[in-house]
């Protein structure tokens, strides 16, 4: 079988939010027996850490509920993402903004925002714990985690997986 859906979530830096949904993502997908159907990346909206790994404290509160952000290296958004993947989720308002300016008119309905699958946070984003400390990271893999589940419950019923 082929991968029929493709995900990519997109941040700034790609070293803190998107990677961090990239990996619990990915994670939940190959639980949930879907690997084979569903593929998952995540971009930045920058080039600033273009091959660098995720931030360590990231890295560190995703290890502690069992997510492996250590393959993951940061990597610029560019114009064939519009192509290739189905879903383009923003994980702020700002990330909306850019990839809406970026998107071909014919790929727009394939840009997203994150919170916008989540139960209760609609319209938000999720805050860039970069500058913070410990618990913006902690409390940005809740979120995560929350808007995820409800994510891969939205595409197993759009695309009858």
């Amino acid at each position: 079988m082929r991968i029929v859906i493709r995900v990519l979530f997109v941040c700034t830096g790609n070293i803190c939010r998107s990677p961090t949904a990239d990996g619990v993502f990915a994670k939940m997908v190959e639980d949930a027996g879907l690997g084979r159907h569903i593929a998952v990346d995540s971009c930045g909206t920058t080039g600033y850490h273009v091959g660098e790994p995720a931030d360590r404290r990231a890295t560190e509160e995703a290890r502690k509920r069992g997510y492996d952000l250590s393959p993951l290296r940061a990597r610029k958004l560019t114009q064939t993402d519009f192509d290739d993947f189905d879903y383009l989720i923003a994980m702020d308002d700002g990330h909306l903004e850019t990839l809406e300016r970026a998107s071909p008119k014919d790929r727009r309905d394939r840009v997203k925002l994150f919170l916008d699958f989540h139960p209760t946070r609609q319209g938000q984003s999720v805050p860039d714990p970069y500058y913070g400390g410990t618990q913006g990271f902690t409390h940005v893999l809740d979120l995560i985690e929350e808007t995820s589940q409800n994510l891969l419950a939205e595409i197993r019923e759009t695309h009858g997986f």
